[in-house]
């Protein structure tokens, strides 16, 4: 399953990759893709693992700001 976040606070490389980082930590998750100009994080992730709000708080925790 993909789900593509709206995230706020990415600025530079190193935003991108503390984001890939901390997501791909995520039990589940078997890609993330961070598009710095549109601001999103595409993640796919198996959904029997793991689910949104888990990527969701990946992020947050990568000191990142997921938008509704």
């Amino acid at each position: 399953m993909d789900k593509v976040f709206k995230v706020e606070g990415m600025s530079c490389m190193h935003c991108v990759m503390a984001i890939k980082k901390s997501v791909s930590k995520v039990p589940g998750v078997g890609g993330v893709d961070v598009d710095l100009e549109k601001r999103t994080v595409k993640a796919t992730f198996d959904p029997a693992l793991a689910g949104p709000d888990q990527v969701k708080k990946a992020i947050e925790t990568a000191g990142y700001r997921v938008m509704e």
